[in-house]
């Protein structure tokens, strides 16, 4: 009352009295949050790797992890072989040869790819990006006049090889022409969080549903590598180092004997047949059939065929290749501890990996390759992000490529084993994706609506693709141009292409000038040009002094 009164009194005398006493100032409002936890800031480099691009466990260590990367990707490998070998009228022996070739050529193309291309630590492991194209050819030739089963396969593998070596230049083309880097100068990280989730997120059809077709196998496989890799490291010190590097290793030797003694003991003598080939150690025949030492050569099945109208659906699925590498090249790097790879890096990763579908046009592969999404989870989840490791790992692709017989005895882990941990490694490639947001707005309308309509169309259109698609490859699109249809029905059932796509047009048309720091554009430019950061000599440059001798505009 009394400040009141002295208010009005010294209003009615004209202020001429003192001024009242200072109030000590207020404290600056603390931000949003802060008062119940601590904030994190972004950062560029994840800092609890173990080892990052540049540094190496030993030499014993380096080996098992490398054979740890074989594995999980002779899933992929094995899977592709499983799908389209039947259907080309192939044998187990032609299946094993076929396993061989995709085997080497994805050894050859990672040392390529980790030396010449982007030199991340990516395994290149054959792409199902190219089932449609391969199923169409295999669908335009089973009408035709064949002695035997296998010759039509081998006709058929010559037909997809010559599509294979065609198209392959036009990733050579669009990289080495560096149109495909240019391209990447229009994603912001609004663009390229969806394109890594999806890249991981978009492969749910691989995981679970998989483990589903034996259960009994997959789920305990599941549950055994989540315990033993996450809760039980923490049980001993010694125990932590071994279980998150090699507890991958351990869970597959044990349920992969589970599987086997179900096998001998009977488990599945009068099951239906899908139930027998999923969950049977014994049911792929590789053993028996697969030479004990085969070096695969150029044309190893004859003369390449060349057909206007296979090369165009080939076209189609080279494109999806370079852009689910592009989303697998950006998390691998934040998973080595390296900075994003600029655009000059990109656009000659991709030329390389057209080199790299030419020479497996060349050596008999019965598709491309693309970065393996679930090698680079596999950084993810033991913490090793070295480049060593990978290029060792390239040495078991392609000795165990020579040497059928012990490829073959690996090759015979049941797929829902596999599948078990694609729910694992391609979870952790999702939310690395995740990760790209920090470094943007995450609280403006504007980029909350350009994510949520990419990841949802990103999954949401490849998905009626994908259940519109019949068993010999015919997609939704059904015009009289069978080569059109082909390009647009494997565009479209790519998760990564389509979020790439509405990604980017929306987000560079959508109030794009007036909310270049909401995007986090300017974080991202300098990582895009070669000098732009100092760091990006540090992980992307040439090894030795090859930079001398290359023109400056291929580097």
């Amino acid at each position: 009352m009394g400040e009141t009164h002295n208010h009005d009194h010294n209003h009615n005398h004209n202020h001429n009295h003192q001024p009242p006493p200072q109030q000590a100032a207020a404290p600056p409002p603390m931000p949003l949050g802060s008062a119940r936890g601590p904030l994190f800031p972004p950062a560029e480099q994840l800092l609890q790797l173990h080892y990052c691009i540049h540094s190496n466990p030993s030499w014993p260590q380096t080996v098992l992890l490398a054979f740890q990367h074989y594995i999980v990707m002779l899933g992929t490998t094995v899977m592709i072989a499983t799908v389209l070998v039947p259907q080309m009228g192939g044998g187990p022996g032609d299946k094993a040869r076929v396993i061989q070739s995709l085997l080497f050529t994805s050894g050859v193309n990672t040392l390529l790819q980790t030396l010449f291309g982007t030199r991340l630590p990516t395994v290149m492991g054959p792409s199902f990006a190219y089932i449609i194209s391969a199923l169409s050819v295999v669908n335009d030739l089973s009408d035709g006049n064949f002695r035997s089963e296998h010759q039509r396969f081998e006709h058929t593998m010559r037909a997809i090889q010559g599509s294979l070596i065609v198209s392959s230049f036009i990733n050579i083309i669009l990289g080495y022409g560096q149109a495909w880097g240019n391209l990447t100068r229009f994603f912001s990280p609004i663009v390229i969080t969806p394109l890594v989730c999806v890249v991981g997120l978009g492969l749910f059809g691989r995981g679970f549903p998989q483990v589903g077709d034996c259960i009994e196998i997959g789920l305990p496989m599941l549950i055994l590598l989540v315990i033993s890799q996450q809760y039980m490291q923490r049980v001993h010190p010694v125990a932590q180092s071994i279980l998150e590097r090699f507890a991958l290793l351990l869970c597959i030797g044990l349920i992969w004997a589970f599987a086997a003694i179900l096998t001998v003991a009977g488990a599945y003598n009068h099951v239906k047949e899908r139930t027998e080939l999923s969950c049977r150690i014994d049911r792929s025949f590789l053993l028996q059939s697969a030479p004990w030492i085969k070096v695969p050569y150029p044309f190893q099945w004859g003369t390449p065929i060349f057909r206007a109208s296979s090369v165009f659906g080939m076209m189609g699925a080279a494109l999806v290749s370079a852009a689910e590498s592009t989303g697998t090249f950006y998390a691998a790097s934040r998973l080595a501890g390296a900075t994003p790879p600029p655009a000059h890096v990109v656009s000659r990763s991709i030329g390389l990996q057209g080199l790299g579908q030419l020479f497996a046009g060349f050596f008999g592969a019965v598709v491309g390759t693309t970065a393996s999404v679930e090698n680079v989870g596999l950084l993810g989840l033991t913490r090793v992000g070295s480049r060593r490791v990978v290029q060792i790992s390239t040495a078991f692709m392609i000795f165990f490529s020579i040497f059928g017989k012990f490829g073959a005895f690996f090759a015979s882990i049941p797929l829902p084993i596999f599948a078990a941990i694609y729910c694992i490694l391609y979870g952790i490639v999702a939310a690395i994706g995740i990760s790209f947001i920090q470094f943007a707005n995450k609280n403006s309308m504007r980029n909350i609506y350009v994510l949520g309509i990419s990841l949802f169309l990103g999954i949401s259109i490849p998905q009626y693709f994908v259940m519109n698609t019949d068993i010999a490859g015919h997609g939704p699109v059904r015009t009289p141009a069978g080569w059109f249809n082909d390009v647009l029905n494997t565009i479209f059932s790519s998760p990564p292409t389509v979020a790439t796509i509405v990604g980017t047009f929306v987000d560079n048309t959508l109030e794009a000038r007036h909310s270049v720091d909401d995007r986090g554009v300017p974080w991202l430019v300098p990582f895009q040009r070669r000098k732009g950061d100092s760091r990006n000599d540090e992980f992307y440059s040439y090894p030795l002094r090859i930079n001398e001798y290359i023109p400056s505009r291929f580097l």
